[in-house]
């Protein structure tokens, strides 16, 4: 009996021996828990043909080296666009050296001797366009010369064939040109913004520095104008596409299967009337193709097929209430809503226009999980092909007989299956499983030995009558008499959903601050997805009013258990979970008593009006929208602890955020800490100058000294640094 108490009293101690501390250095150094990448392989994938690095020499017999990036075209094998020297300009865009080279005879040739954006073939592969200094250029191959489509093109004046910043950021997308689908015509666009405002920042260097400027339209300020222009290749012909002009957007152009009709998407500014034009493409002239009005604003996205039989197009829409698709023929005869219900589509696999089917993932059961649905074109027989709670991310093959799914939840690693789709005598389809590809049993290995701890979801209950979606996950050796603070990780803007029911939804780190004690949360509060539009959009006009005070009625509800440490939470969050930490330690000053803001928005005057005004339109017109959720209105409130973080070329949510919110913080005589980081973007990252490393130690560290307790751990004194000679 003696000896069986002390087997179980010292098993608790070799199973803490044998469990391994996550350290920041696997997280962001060694990269102790990264997956296995699965390719999904069906057997039949074209063969591409093969590039050797030692066959790439230029017309000196010079080796330019490995390609960084491979384009190729359908219509012929053997040519192929090489980039070299990629250099990053914002989120989405690139610059590049541009090489040509032919496969079967081992040519390369230059395309020019600076580098150009958005290369691509046109469909037959006999030409190649590129933007060059802000101009647009046709390339021959067979006569190896170039012509410029476009001659106007100026630095912060004039962008053809390129988006400006805005639209980059905005409407998620940098290539603003697209060949028509027999290659006839090339439809661009043409930005003029020479009356937008220009944005500078220092660039730090060892001497005089430099500044970096770009234009930059803030809430309420002036857009580029934007034309759209139809080149007509074989003639030069160079025409205007027509449409209602003013203080307007147009955030997409589609081509339809036929070669003459470009469908030009015109919203005004308030983002609340959506416009398809069909437009001719000799001519210019333009018929409405269709309309689509909300009372908040219309959603901007790539879900937009026209298809092949050349009389209807699918698109998906909240107008209902919910993300579903719908169907309406080209001539605006007749509209179909295919798929129903509360609950939202959140991705279109494919279209299958053969058999008319259409294979979507779904937020369901619950708007934390993914399903894989299949419908037919008019919507009268949905099947679910994958089952329960999770999520399920799909690859289809080509003639969608299979797919892999990258199964996964937030306790679960990835599991990769293959499955074949059957369809019997009287249409009725189903998925079976073929095999299994991969359990991620080396990463499975791995948390166990770091000894992972499981998450939960938990509802909670706001002031307004709503019920929250959250996961919460508590300290490894949890005890349920012990008291632990709390730490809120959030996002929490427009349309966003950091409670998934997807592995990595609860991060490594959450899961290192979880071994230090501390009990970890994140909670969707108003305003974020999947949910129906009403619950997206209640924050309209008023950003940061629902959402902060939903994560207020959080932390007062988790102050009510008897294992929190009601005096000890804080809210974490970047950019705009920034801005909720930034309100959270203001608005939230009973509740929270430290927060860490990361890149936050302090005003949202400061932000750019694509997405801000979207959400709240403009300052102009909504003063007291923008002025009562500032965090900056409202430092005189804080009582807690407040470090405010920033890199200080961020071209996206700028470093003035922050020197703003210290001058009022200054101002109110409010004691906080802060780190910037020299010439680093919205993201702060860097592998080879440490800063990834840096930042994150920078944040852990100050979490564990200014809100620990008795039951977490200190934080990690700095590492000495070695002494020169």
């Amino acid at each position: 009996m003696r000896k069986l108490f002390l087997l179980l009293f010292l098993l608790p101690l070799v199973t803490m021996a044998q469990t391994k501390q996550i350290t920041l250095e696997d997280i962001y150094k060694k990269g102790t828990f990264r997956g296995e990448f699965v390719r999904a392989d069906f057997g039949s994938a074209k063969t591409e043909t093969e590039i050797k690095a030692a066959d790439l020499k230029d017309e000196n017999g010079k080796s330019i080296g490995e390609p960084e990036d491979i384009i190729r075209t359908d219509a012929n094998a053997n040519i192929v666009l090489i980039r070299k020297g990629i250099e990053n300009i914002y989120r989405r865009s690139s610059k590049a050296i541009v090489y040509l080279f032919d496969v079967a005879s081992k040519k390369l040739i230059k395309l020019e001797d600076e580098k150009v954006l958005h290369p691509t073939f046109s469909p037959d592969g006999t030409k190649i366009a590129y933007v060059k200094n802000n101009n647009l250029v046709l390339y021959d191959i067979a006569s190896k010369t170039s012509k410029a489509i476009t001659t106007d093109g100026e630095w912060n004046k004039i962008i053809n064939g390129n988006c400006d910043w805005v639209y980059e950021e905005e409407f998620e997308f940098t290539q603003a040109y697209d060949w028509s689908p027999k290659g006839n015509h090339i439809a661009y666009y043409k930005f003029d913004e020479s009356k937008v405002k220009e944005y500078q920042f220092t660039e730090f260097d060892n001497k005089y520095n430099a500044q970096y400027t770009y234009k930059y339209p803030k809430a309420g300020e002036e857009n580029s104008k934007v034309e759209i222009h139809i080149y007509d290749v074989a003639t030069g012909k160079d025409v205007k596409a027509q449409y209602e002009q003013g203080d307007i957007y147009i955030p997409r152009i589609k081509w339809t299967k036929d070669d003459n009709t470009l469908v030009v998407y015109w919203m005004n500014r308030h983002q609340d009337d959506l416009k398809l034009l069909a437009t001719n493409a000799q001519t210019g002239a333009a018929n409405l193709l269709y309309e689509e009005k909300n009372k908040y604003f219309v959603e901007i996205n790539d879900d937009w097929w026209f298809l092949k039989d050349g009389k209807n197009f699918l698109f998906t829409s909240e107008k209902n209430g919910y993300r579903h698709l719908y169907m309406n023929s080209l001539d605006g005869k007749t509209s179909t809503q295919v798929t129903k219900g509360s609950f939202e589509i959140t991705n279109i696999e494919a279209v299958d226009e053969t058999n008319k089917r259409i294979f979507y993932t779904m937020a369901y059961p619950t708007p934390m999980d993914r399903n894989l649905f299949v419908t037919d074109f008019n919507g009268k027989k949905a099947t679910q092909l994958t089952q329960g709670n999770g999520t399920h991310r799909i690859q289809l093959n080509d003639d969608y007989t299979k797919f892999y799914d990258f199964y996964s939840d937030l306790n679960t690693p990835q599991i990769v299956t293959v499955h074949d789709i059957t369809v019997d005598k009287k249409k009725n389809i189903s998925s079976t499983l073929v095999k299994t590809v991969n359990e991620s049993a080396k990463l499975k290995e791995k948390l166990t030995e770091y000894g992972y701890g499981k998450a939960e979801f938990i509802k909670v209950p706001n002031s307004k009558g709503d019920t929250l979606n959250g996961w919460m996950l508590k300290p490894a050796n949890f005890d349920a008499s012990k008291k632990y603070p709390v730490l809120f990780c959030n996002y929490g803007g427009p349309g966003s959903q950091q409670v998934a029911n997807r592995f990595g939804a609860v991060s490594t780190w959450h899961q290192m601050l979880a071994q230090k004690g501390f009990i970890v949360v994140s909670i969707d509060n108003t305003g974020t997805g999947f949910r129906g539009e009403e619950f997206k959009k209640k924050t309209y006009l008023q950003l940061g009013k629902f959402e902060i005070e939903d994560q207020i009625d959080a932390a007062k509800y988790l102050g009510t258990m008897p294992f929190v440490d009601k005096d000890n939470i804080g809210h974490w969050g970047w950019s705009y979970g920034g801005f909720m930490s930034s309100l959270a330690i203001t608005k939230g000053n009973e509740v929270f008593s430290a927060a860490v803001a990361v890149a936050p928005v302090t005003n949202w005057r400061y932000y750019d009006n694509i997405y801000t005004e979207r959400y709240m339109r403009t300052p102009q017109e909504n003063p007291k929208g923008y002025d009562d959720n500032s965090p900056i209105n409202f430092t005189d409130k804080i009582k807690g602890k407040y470090l405010l973080i920033h890199g200080t070329a961020d071209d996206n949510v700028h470093f003035q955020n922050s020197t703003q919110m210290v001058t009022a913080l200054v101002k109110s005589n409010i004691d906080f800490e802060s780190a910037y980081y020299p010439n680093k973007n919205h993201g702060i990252s860097g592998g080879m100058d440490n800063t990834t490393f840096h930042l994150w130690s920078k944040m852990t560290n100050w979490i564990l000294e200014n809100m620990g307790n008795k039951n977490t751990q200190l934080p990690n004194k700095p590492a000495k640094q070695s002494k020169g000679f």
